[in-house]
């Protein structure tokens, strides 16, 4: 009896010592593969577009990046897979669905204009090439400067310019779309937002430094020598998720925030300099589109006020084995709320979800007040008998602002979330001018 327990004794002993001895072993490789960041595989150029390339490095980095493909819907956003017979015009098999279709108000918003021949919901980033490369917007005629946020353009530029960004990217702006499309070959890639020698965030669209730089007012600053990697966390996708315009006879691409970032200091910006998109084909009204300014609206909301940049939310670390990694799957925080929301949020799943959905649902009641509001005063303004007296051609001005207004936060793509109280202001200021327009109508000469 004795003897058994000795043995009993003698297995346990040793079976524990084995278990320490693995559990250590196990400590001690995480510690050695937590010392690299990465293990380098390949020496990644700086002209390797391929963002594969750069994946041998970064596999699960790579790994993420593809899954942008993922076509899923949050209530209030996101789109759905929606499958098409492939045609040599359009060889797409799968497309998301429209905008126009699903809000007819838009048609009569963006009358005269490529908006209004189609408009569809946003699909991952693995699409922004293929789906510009497929609008029907396309056959009015845009220029190669549309590429800057659709496509890898870091190497094209270069190329064009013989090693000069700023000269490349001004080369390419003059192309037209379809021509200057053939250059590129991926959509945005991992060396339009790191350095490759170093992986560090940067900045690679001159637009974007020439117009912060006005708004800043700092001449000479560069955000990839002075902002700090918070705030880099923020700028690398305000290359792109921003308001813009094609300044002059060159289409050269501009920020303009010269007056600031709101939407009213943008509207300022754009009656100094009388600019226009197109003529609104019922009321001709001179019109201005807006774009999707994630970064504008952003910036006037609590998150911003708090340091959190968009990769926090969008692209929350994650553990991969002993390593910490930026999630590369670019998608809705609402689809990630345990690490994108709950780091800071030490609040129930369900409840942060009906928080974002309560902010979301009393925007859109506001929105579709104030557009309501718009169709009606367009209606008013096609029906109008005379055009040419002095009350309708004020009128066609109220029109201009209280569009682009609107326009400025229904083409923002949070849903009002990235700053509720801004939109709602903004929203409130386009009714307003919608209202003292028609009144103006109501006048007599």
């Amino acid at each position: 009896m004795e003897n058994k327990k000795n043995i009993i004794t003698f297995f346990a002993s040793a079976l524990a010592t084995i278990g320490i001895i693995a559990l250590l072993i196990n400590i001690f490789e995480k510690k050695q593969e937590a010392k690299n960041s990465f293990f380098k595989v390949v020496n990644v150029k700086a002209t390797d577009e391929d963002p594969a390339i750069w994946g041998k490095n970064f596999p699960h980095q790579y790994e993420d990046y593809l899954k942008t493909v993922d076509q899923v819907r949050t209530r209030y956003g996101g789109s759905e897979a929606i499958p098409r017979t492939p045609t040599k015009a359009d060889p797409r098999s799968v497309v998301s669905q429209s905008k126009l279709e699903e809000d007819e108000r838009l048609k009569v918003m963006y009358a005269g204009y490529a908006f209004s021949k189609d408009f569809r919901e946003e699909r991952g980033h693995a699409f922004m090439l293929e789906d510009q490369r497929y609008t029907k917007r396309l056959k009015v005629g845009q220029p190669g400067t549309c590429l800057n946020c659709h496509a890898s353009t870091v190497l094209p530029m270069l190329k064009l310019g013989r090693g000069d960004l700023m000269e490349g990217f001004h080369k390419l702006g003059t192309m037209p779309y379809h021509e200057a499309s053939k250059l590129a070959k991926h959509p945005i890639a991992c060396i339009d937002c790191h350095n490759p020698k170093t992986m560090d965030l940067r900045i690679t669209r001159p637009a974007f430094t020439k117009s912060y730089q006005k708004y800043l007012g700092i001449k000479d600053y560069n955000p990839n020598k002075m902002a700090s990697r918070q705030e880099m966390k923020t700028l690398v996708c305000a290359q792109c998720h921003v308001e813009y315009y094609f300044k002059g006879k060159d289409k050269e691409l501009v920020y303009p925030w010269e007056n600031g970032l709101k939407g009213d200091d943008i509207l300022s910006y754009y009656e100094k300099a009388q600019f226009k998109d197109w003529v609104h084909a019922d009321t001709k009204a001179d019109m201005i589109k807006a774009q999707h300014p994630e970064f504008e609206l952003w910036s006037q909301g609590i998150h911003a006020k708090s340091g959190v940049s968009c990769v926090d939310c969008h692209m929350p670390y994650k553990k991969v084995g002993a390593h910490k990694i930026t999630d590369h799957h670019i998608k809705s925080p609402v689809l990630n709320i345990r690490r994108a929301c709950q780091t800071c949020h030490n609040i129930d799943e369900d409840k942060l979800v009906e928080r974002v959905e309560t902010i979301q649902s009393r925007h859109l009641e506001i929105r579709d007040i104030a557009m309501d509001a718009l169709v009606e005063f367009i209606d008013k303004l096609k029906k109008y008998p005379n055009k040419n007296d002095k009350a309708y051609k004020k009128a066609l001005t109220f029109q201009r602002k209280a569009q682009f207004l609107l326009d400025f936060i229904e083409s923002e793509n949070s849903s009002g979330f990235h700053a509720p109280q801004e939109a709602a202001r903004i929203l409130a200021l386009s009714l307003d001018l919608t209202r003292k327009g028609q009144v103006e109508l109501g006048r007599k000469d």
